[in-house]
């Protein structure tokens, strides 16, 4: 301890002046302090408590990252584990904006499920502060702890409304699968430190000990460091716990297992390349080629086994992995001074997820069944939610008029651009591939307008709609079609 004695002064200091950075965070430590002190007294006497302070707690975050946003200030705190910049802070909005409109829809679609909700609250702001580190840390023991705080609120969150055998199998898979993957992360971590001595995956020391460390083993130690990687994002091969998790938890759960965590992700996924494409050597352009690969077979995996499924929400699963390639795409081509294709298609990816799966949700409580079938002939009946219920498909395949399309030619069009300048076959492949899955993923979204409005049902079926979860999914349609229209309005604010 007395070794350490002349260093305290400067530790102090160093925490000190990087406090004024990390004010975002700090407010949703403090708000999930207040959340579970809500929970445990005030609900008692006005339920809504814990809700409102949730939400006051991320509108107040998210004041603070306005405050960053426009000082447009660059720092590196906290021994430099953390990194604040325009791109860490512009993903951070868009985690923050989408955990609001998710705390929304679980307040309002709760009543099905009979749970108090403050407890769940507090989780959700506890992994909102884990995606957060995900996007501003280049430190890799600060994105371990990042990732496995995210990943311990997500099996909480899952397990949370487990009422039947189905979702209780469904969380024990996801505990089971996720606490492997994170294991397999850490050798992998471990081995990365062993090779460079430096936790920093950007800085130039952990560089070079990369560069001269044995290929087998570099190689392998980057396998391993994908499995994690990979569990969030459920890419190919490690997606196979999606379609389980996602049809056998509540849809509100789902929606933030399918949108949230993959933006964090996809953040830290673009500055480790970035970082390291960089580089002219080995292990650089195995990353490159893993990646096409993971991407390639991502994409026709998700969109096959999605032609075969029966479910909305299983659908939705196998959709989210298909989505996954295309966001991959994005990754490859993420340059650090030109973040603004990545943080529309991430913003125009949330919107189009939680619009589906609130519609997905509505008609479940009205039908008690998320079967495709089940929507035979009720286009008719409830126009107004299967328009926009459309409407946000087509937004999914990637078709004009909406944001969906502007998205994804935005990438197509920036993969093309490196695929010019390098003449990689990689790259066209992965052009192609995009392209035929796009096309692919007609046949199975347009399932459902076909069944609602080309079919007929002599069944009637009761709306019991919620109409402020119908009200915030026509606005994320109306949005999309209005950013599909005018799509400078978001790209320039990135």
């Amino acid at each position: 301890m007395l070794a350490f004695s002349p260093y305290i002064s400067s530790f102090l200091d160093q925490i000190i002046v990087s406090i004024p950075y990390f004010k975002p965070e700090l407010t949703l430590i403090l708000t999930f302090i207040g959340t579970i002190l809500a929970s445990l007294f005030a609900d008692k006497h006005w339920k809504h408590t814990s809700f409102m302070l949730t939400i006051i707690g991320l509108l107040l975050s998210g004041c603070y990252l306005i405050g960053q946003g426009l000082s447009k200030v660059e720092m590196a705190g906290f021994f430099d584990m953390i990194h604040v910049d325009a791109f860490a802070t512009s993903s951070r909005s868009i985690i923050l904006l989408s955990t609001l409109l998710v705390c929304i829809f679980i307040q309002q679609g709760h009543g099905r499920h009979g749970r108090p909700l403050g407890d769940l609250y507090a989780v959700l702001l506890t992994a909102t502060l884990g995606l957060n580190l995900l996007t501003m840390s280049s430190n890799w023991l600060m994105i371990f702890i990042a990732v496995e705080t995210v990943s311990i609120s997500s099996y909480i969150m899952v397990g949370y409304f487990s009422a039947t055998k189905v979702q209780s199998e469904a969380a024990l898979k996801y505990v089971l699968f996720g606490s492997i993957c994170a294991a397999v992360m850490l050798y992998g971590l471990s081995l990365l430190y062993g090779f460079t001595g430096n936790l920093n995956f950007d800085s130039q020391r952990h560089i070079a000990g990369l560069m001269e460390a044995p290929k087998v083993m570099i190689s392998i130690a980057l396998l391993f460091l994908f499995t994690g990687i990979g569990f969030k994002l459920s890419f190919f091969p490690f997606h196979v716990w999606s379609p389980d998790v996602y049809q056998g938890a509540p849809t509100v759960i789902t929606t933030y297992l399918a949108t949230v965590p993959k933006i964090a992700v996809v953040v830290l996924l673009s500055k480790l390349l970035s970082a390291w494409l960089n580089v002219s050597f080995y292990f650089s352009d195995f990353l490159t080629y893993v990646i096409i690969g993971v991407a390639i077979a991502t994409m026709f995996i998700g969109n096959l086994a999605a032609l075969r499924q029966q479910d909305a929400k299983r659908m939705m699963a196998y959709s989210s992995i298909g989505h996954t390639g295309i966001l991959l795409m994005a990754v490859l081509v993420y340059q650090n001074n030109e973040s603004n294709v990545l943080l529309f298609y991430l913003s125009i990816y949330a919107l189009m997820n939680i619009a589906v799966f609130i519609f997905i949700d509505a008609l479940e409580g009205s039908l008690g069944s998320t079967s495709i079938d089940s929507y035979r002939g009720l286009g008719k009946q409830s126009p107004v939610l299967f328009t926009s219920f459309s409407i946000v498909l087509i937004a999914l395949v990637g078709l004009p008029p909406t944001a969906g399309f502007v998205g994804k030619l935005l990438v197509f069009s920036k993969v093309f651009e490196q695929y010019q300048n390098f003449q990689s076959f990689g790259l066209l492949a992965l052009l192609i591939v995009g392209a035929l899955t796009s096309v692919i993923s007609l046949f199975y979204y347009f399932k459902i307008p076909l069944n609602a409005f080309l079919r007929d049902s002599t069944d009637q079926y009761v709306q019991k709609f919620n109409h402020v979860l119908l009200s915030i999914g026509l606005l994320c349609t109306i949005i999309l079609v209005l950013l599909g229209l005018f799509p400078d309005f978001l790209l320039n604010i990135f």
